[in-house]
């Protein structure tokens, strides 16, 4: 309810335009292995859970226009995660749905349909979707589905660009799948942070999306 409480009391911005101005003085990349996280570690695997993601202030205007890219797919998140962590997953999705951008989940036991075969299913949800959450708990070291939908992401997009957002829970960083070792992770130690990240890593890369859309047309 803290999360709630602060959107509440939110600031929010005089105009598009101001935002705009203050967002062409400071860019930053969009994977969650930005410039800011490797000046900490120079390591790979890193947690970011001890550092405030920059989000670039953009409005949710810019990815929420009909011509935006943000429609080009389906889901804005795929979560991935095992049968066991459902209750953590539900209060994830659930707080990213009901933030102001209404991010669209993908949730596998809401959202696959009945009668498809689990691999289409699985193989489908990650290709539309934008990002891609790896609720990475000791359920899903155990799961083969749950690797399974990891490597399809990494086929997808193996480069760490802001699209695979791994989440450590209850794993010890020498467990860390080793095919995510060049990609920092979120450690959850305080929930409501770790969903913040979340949101604020989703958020950068599909202002970057849009930015690059924005200056193809160009």
């Amino acid at each position: 309810a803290g999360w709630f409480r602060r959107l509440l009391h939110k600031p929010k911005p005089s105009s598009v335009e101001s935002l705009k101005s203050s967002h062409s003085a400071s860019s930053s990349p969009s994977s969650s292995s930005s410039s800011s996280a490797k000046s900490s570690s120079s390591s790979p695997g890193t947690s970011l859970a001890t550092r405030s993601i920059s989000l670039s202030p953009l409005s949710a205007l810019d990815i929420s226009a009909s011509d935006s890219p943000r429609w080009d797919k389906s889901y804005d998140v795929c979560i991935c995660h095992s049968e066991g962590d459902m209750e953590l997953v539900e209060e994830l999705v659930s707080y990213l749905e009901g933030q102001p951008e209404s991010f669209r989940c993908f949730l596998q036991l809401r959202d696959a349909v009945a009668g498809s075969a689990v691999v289409t299913e699985l193989c489908d949800a990650v290709q539309n979707s934008h990002c891609w959450v790896m609720l990475i708990t000791p359920g899903f070291l155990q799961d083969p589905w749950c690797r399974y939908q990891m490597h399809q992401a990494l086929a997808e997009a193996p480069m760490a660009n802001g699209r695979t957002i791994p989440v450590l829970k209850d794993v010890d960083r020498k467990d860390y799948p080793r095919e995510l070792r060049n990609i920092y992770y979120i450690y959850m130690a305080l929930k409501e942070k770790s969903f913040r990240q979340i949101r604020d890593t989703v958020m950068r890369y599909l202002q970057e999306l849009c930015q690059s859309s924005t200056k193809r047309m160009e």
